[in-house]
């Protein structure tokens, strides 16, 4: 019996933490390579990236790297290595995003810049960078390397274009779509395509795992977003109604000061963008999109992009991994409820 065959009957795991199973041996390494690449003599340095670094995110990013890899029978042993830039790059980007976002909280404790500052935050965050594209330069593949670089750059086009939108009256839901595609979606799309080309797919798997990746990513993030207004902040790692407070125009928001009543739209530009709105101001706001059902259509939005990422491994043979991702994603929307 294989492993996978193994973890898919045990019951009790939900499909995140059998991924886990199933990518522990490769992940072990990630882990270990991550640690190593975290460290400096600049004593900062790694104290800073291992207080965010072992905070407990789940690295369903590089997991879904190594999976990628593991679909594929003709590995190339360049897995590691990507993984561990994809969550390098991934942690770069939360330690820019606190700092721009003037978030308190990440991962349920104080963000690195409450702690040592919003200057040591991004210079880190640049050290980061910096070691994940060093470790992709070592693999000598120059293809995953435009892979990863290209996401780089349009993940930081999607923070500029989500910053310039903040509190904008007049952000469409297709510039909602291009934020989170650009923020979010792209380092899933590009974590899965390297991992199946470390795994030595043909042009045909590569495309296939592409697909899966942005349409994960995309639900990923709607499915984040309708949890900052109705999920727990103990479960989130931050505060209800952050980023109302932000004034980001995630599209719950978006679709609620389309169709509400002039006193309603006062009541969400009100708190749009305050810092210091209240839990009842959020609430008041949360009462308005349950009125206007918004939260329940940005969910269909999710499972819509979920149905897309389930429908793109269909062009891979059949096998235990593959349901496996494709059972990733339906937990990925299900986490909501």
């Amino acid at each position: 019996m294989s492993v996978l065959t193994q973890i898919k009957q045990a019951p009790a795991a939900n499909p995140i933490e059998r991924l886990l199973l199933a990518t522990e041996a490769d992940m072990a390494k990630v882990n270990a390579l991550i640690l190593s690449r975290a460290d400096s003599h600049v004593e900062m340095v790694p104290e800073l990236a291992r207080y965010l670094i072992e905070s407990g995110g789940k690295r369903l990013r590089p997991m879904l790297t190594v999976a990628a890899a593991q679909l594929f029978a003709n590995g190339t042993g360049t897995a590691v290595n990507f993984a561990a830039a994809v969550e390098f790059m991934h942690n770069a980007t939360l330690l820019h995003d606190d700092v721009v976002d003037e978030s308190d909280m990440r991962r349920g404790k104080p963000a690195a810049r409450m702690v040592w500052g919003n200057k040591a935050s991004i210079l880190v965050g640049d050290f980061l960078l910096g070691q994940a594209f060093m470790m992709m330069v070592e693999t000598g593949n120059i293809g995953a390397l435009g892979v990863l670089s290209s996401a780089s750059a349009v993940m930081a086009e999607g923070e500029v274009f989500q910053l310039a939108k903040t509190g904008d009256l007049t952000t469409t839901a297709a510039d909602y779509a291009e934020v989170i595609r650009a923020k979010t979606a792209v380092l899933f799309q590009a974590a899965c395509e390297v991992g199946a080309m470390s795994g030595g797919a043909d042009d045909a798997g590569r495309k296939a795992l592409a697909q899966y990746g942005l349409e994960l990513g995309n639900a990923f993030q709607l499915v984040d977003d309708v949890l900052d207004y109705g999920g727990q902040s103990g479960t989130l790692g931050k505060n209800v109604g952050d980023d109302l407070r932000e004034g980001k125009m995630t599209l719950p928001v978006i679709l609620a000061l389309a169709e509400a009543s002039s006193e309603d739209r006062e009541t969400i530009t009100a708190a749009l963008g305050d810092a210091e709105a209240t839990a009842d101001q959020v609430a008041a706001v949360v009462a308005i999109m349950e009125r206007h059902n918004t939260l329940a259509r940005t969910m269909e939005q999710a499972q819509a992009h979920a149905r897309s990422a389930k429908a793109a491994l269909e062009a891979l043979p059949g096998s235990e991994m593959r349901s496996l991702l494709s059972e990733v994603v339906e937990f990925s929307v299900v986490r909501a409820y």
